[in-house]
């Protein structure tokens, strides 16, 4: 951990207590790094925006993107100041940057209301199983979509 390092987690808890004081949502700020700088950032605004994806990880990437012109984050290093629900966890390993620095974990987090445990065992339990459950519907004409995909000769991969 450098002396950078802890700079930019520094900025990731003020953007956290920043959504706390205006009310933007949740405790959480997000910081994202390239070369030194710092090129996108964050705090959750779930409340603010009514917007249940709107966390601070989410936010700091739709930022940096945006920043960029790109939909991956390829060199870059995310400062959270907390570890990363599931869904921010896939956002961030879609997005591809090279590291993740956490402040806070989560247990932190559950102790402060904010327990992620069941989203966790839902995923490992069938569809069906699921306490949103799922039903499987108009496969075929979806796999048709999905043909499309592959065939597409100047599609962008990602």
């Amino acid at each position: 951990m450098t002396d950078s390092d802890q700079k930019f987690m520094r900025r990731a808890i003020a953007l956290a207590l920043e959504g706390v004081d205006d009310n933007g949502g949740g405790p959480f700020g997000c910081v994202v790094v390239k070369n030194g700088e710092m090129i996108g950032e964050g705090h959750n605004q779930v409340t603010s925006a009514n917007d249940p994806t709107a966390h601070a990880e989410v936010v700091a990437i739709r930022d940096a993107c945006n920043r960029l012109g790109t939909f991956q984050l390829d060199g870059c290093v995310i400062y959270t100041s907390c570890e990363p629900c599931p869904m921010c966890l896939g956002a961030i390993y879609w997005a591809r940057p090279e590291k993740i620095f956490i402040a806070c974990n989560r247990e932190d987090a559950a102790e402060a209301g904010f327990d992620d445990a069941f989203i966790y065992d839902e995923i490992g339990k069938e569809p069906s199983e699921r306490s949103v459950p799922t039903v499987n519907i108009l496969r075929d004409e979806a796999l048709a979509v999905f043909q499309a995909w592959m065939d597409k000769t100047d599609k962008i991969e990602y």
